[in-house]
């Protein structure tokens, strides 16, 4: 269970806004004066959420309040577009710190399991260029680092999410040496404190329930409960930006503030709908970007490898495959992309958790995202998309939905999955191999269109396109190498016979893959 800090929260919320109080630039009154040069390697601050789906369609008009995400917003770019490389964790983690897609980390594209060897970090090649490194909270993981690898990280400066980390930080660097710091916060993660939400005022009028949901008393509980972490994340980053500013920092500083995918949620996490991998994404650099930006262009978070790399001067190593935004960030504001090419992004999932019984898998899919469409390959269509009814080896319903007051009304309503109403089959029921669905006018992906005669050109194209670049990547899966992904141990407890049983028996299998 993840430790909840309330008395943090009360104390960043009590702190003087600083940062508001300076202009950008400018430290606070009293504030130290900035050393470095506005010539010299920017320094990075990179803030992320656990679990912060992106806020503005995914729950209708009703959100949590973020004025810090919005200020960076306005004193910098807002992203539309933004995805999650998975709607998991750990391969998400991953990719953002290497730099490559999932489908290329091989066992590190699972949760849970060893960070993938022969792979470089960002962190760790910014520090060998002379950058003071380092993170609190979480960032690799969850998941093990195997012996004789350097921390993804560089250096821990402690868990839970804690703003003093940040000051500890600053002290340890040298004079005008340029930093980079990842605060990963643990918001807004399950499980949630119904106090903070007491606190804070937020209640079940207060939130929208999609239409993948019932809309009932303990689901509203559990949105409020979920808007309440959000505004503790975005307090807890402000408090990053109070620091900035009282050293005279924010001049050289890029600031990035994301999520590593969508909510904790049905349908949501662990799913390749927008609620899933749709993610806020806002970035301010005095000076370089624009104040005042919404842009449309689509991007994956492991994009932020080669972008930091190129702003500290540095050069994109051969194992990212994803490309630097920095011409992004820099270009001149006008509508429509600013990079033609940035017209679609991939999305990635194997396994979360051990979910099905009958196999050692999780549930496969891929996906390509456009402005008009979502087109999703379910790579095992056989095989329970949220996991079993009946408890899975890792001992628990639906094992790919986070414990919680809406899950439990799922397991309450799905007694045979064999009768479903909406919004359970939506969410529990096997899903065939393709789907479709136009973004614009179903942005909760309701309405599978892939068996419409009058939408096959667009669906054959949006395919081959997903599948051309799975094939150039060598994706293990679609080369029919699946244990790749599910022979990897789940480093979390689960029932290990019953997983080396099934591991002989999909050894066994003739023909073991599903190349499309």
């Amino acid at each position: 269970m993840k430790p909840i800090r309330i008395h943090l929260w009360l104390l960043c919320w009590l702190a003087p806004a600083v940062w508001g109080q300076a202009t950008d630039g400018q430290a606070a009154e009293g504030g130290a004066p900035d050393s470095d040069s506005a010539n010299a390697r920017p320094n990075i601050l990179f803030c992320i959420a656990d679990d912060w789906g992106y806020h503005f369609p995914g729950v209708g008009g009703k959100m949590p309040k973020t004025p810090t995400f919005e200020r960076i917003a306005a004193q910098g770019m807002r992203f539309t577009n933004a995805h999650a490389p998975a709607p998991s964790c750990t391969p998400t983690r991953n990719a953002i710190l290497t730099g490559a897609h999932p489908w290329k980390l091989g066992r590190g594209a699972n949760l849970f399991s060893r960070f993938p060897e022969g792979f470089v970090t960002y962190p760790n090649l910014l520090a060998e260029s002379g950058y003071h490194v380092g993170y609190n909270g979480k960032c690799f993981g969850p998941g093990k680092v195997p012996a004789g690898m350097p921390d993804p990280g560089v250096k821990s400066y402690g868990f839970p999410q804690n703003p003093g980390a940040f000051q500890a930080f600053l002290e340890d660097r040298k004079p005008g040496q340029p930093f980079c710091y990842w605060f990963g916060a643990q918001d807004p993660h399950r499980d949630y404190d119904r106090r903070l939400t007491r606190e804070l005022g937020i209640g079940p009028e207060d939130v929208e329930v999609p239409p993948t949901f019932p809309d009932v008393e303990e689901v509203r509980w559990d949105i409020a409960d979920y808007y309440a972490e959000v505004q503790r994340f975005d307090t807890l980053t402000g408090r990053h930006l109070e620091i900035l500013a009282e050293q005279g920092l924010l001049d050289n500083t890029l600031i990035v503030v994301t999520s590593d995918h969508g909510w904790p949620f049905p349908r949501g996490k662990c799913n390749l709908y927008d609620a899933g991998t749709h993610v806020p994404l806002a970035v301010m650099w005095p000076g370089r970007v624009q104040a005042g930006q919404t842009v449309e262009d689509f991007v994956n978070l492991a994009d932020l490898a080669p972008t930091f790399l190129e702003v500290a001067g540095l050069p994109r190593p051969g194992q990212m495959t994803t490309r630097s935004l920095l011409g992004v960030l820099e270009s001149v504001p006008r509508a429509g992309l600013r990079d033609p090419a940035r017209d679609h992004v991939f999305t990635f999932k194997e396994r979360h958790c051990p979910s099905q019984w009958d196999t050692i898998g999780g549930y496969p899919m891929r996906a390509i995202h456009t402005k008009d469409y979502l087109y999703i390959l379910n790579l095992e269509p056989d095989w329970w998309p949220v996991g079993c009814r009946l408890p899975s080896i890792r001992g628990q319903h639906y094992a790919d939905i986070d414990p919680g007051p809406t899950k439990e009304i799922f397991v309450r309503n799905t007694p045979d999955m064999t009768h479903l109403d909406p919004p359970f089959s939506l969410t529990v029921a096997k899903r065939p191999a393709d789907e479709l669905y136009h973004t614009p006018d179903d942005p909760h992906q309701l309405h599978n269109l892939a068996g419409d005669p009058q939408y096959a050109g667009i669906l054959q194209q949006l395919k081959s396109r997903l599948i051309d670049r799975l094939t150039a990547d060598q994706d293990p899966r679609l080369l029919g190498k699946p244990e790749i992904y599910e022979f990897e141990p789940f480093l979390l407890q689960h029932d290990a016979k019953r997983f080396g049983e099934l591991k002989r028996q999909r050894m066994e299998e003739p023909g073991r893959g599903n190349k499309p």
